[in-house]
């Protein structure tokens, strides 16, 4: 999984600036990490627990050629795609719900009721986007999700099967877990 706007939080006991803290990380910090930047924050802000909303974008490649150069960035999908019943199926799941059926952690102890207040889908030649904006996410439920989409899409399942996969809150009965490779997420809100 990627990460665009990732936000991260810590308690440093540094005389450093944020600038020089932020170029310290950049010189030492692998390659594929880049940290943009750098501000003090209250004691008490943590970058998790204080989040109110998070935007997540999961891209497929659909076509028959391959995307060589952004191949660990995309899900690559064979087959052709019913975009229009795929738009019918995520209007279902957009709302207050009980994820359940999407959550890959069977034993969660804490509630499965989560908000999503959109999905869209935006096709651009080859590429397909899954923007989702919600409260919060459990585990995987935003490949989970995608995967049973994309069943939709290939005509596995009918849009109309959201309603019961949310009411049934079994895991078994949803769709395929997508790729990591295709996800990334986009933005945090505080």
């Amino acid at each position: 999984v990627h990460a665009k706007g990732q936000i991260a939080n810590a308690h440093l006991h540094t005389d450093k600036s944020a600038q020089e803290v932020k170029e310290y990380l950049n010189r030492y910090l692998p390659d594929d990490i880049c940290v943009r930047e750098v501000k003090v924050a209250s004691d008490r802000f943590h970058s998790r627990y204080n989040a109110v909303g998070k935007t997540y974008r999961y891209t497929c490649y659909v076509g028959e050629d391959k995307p060589v150069f952004d191949r660990k960035y995309v899900h690559v999908v064979e087959e052709p795609l019913d975009v229009s019943k795929m738009e019918q199926a995520a209007k279902l799941l957009v709302g207050t719900h009980d994820y359940a059926s999407f959550c890959s952690n069977p034993k969660m102890k804490k509630s499965t009721v989560r908000c999503v207040d959109s999905i869209v889908l935006k096709r651009e030649g080859n590429r397909l986007t899954l923007t989702y904006h919600g409260t919060g996410f459990l585990q995987h439920m935003v490949r989970i999700l995608t995967g049973t989409l994309l069943e939709v899409g290939m005509g596995k399942r009918t849009p109309e099967s959201m309603t019961e996969l949310l009411e049934a809150k079994q895991r078994a009965l949803a769709g395929f877990t997508a790729p990591a490779q295709g996800l990334c997420m986009i933005e945090v809100d505080y």
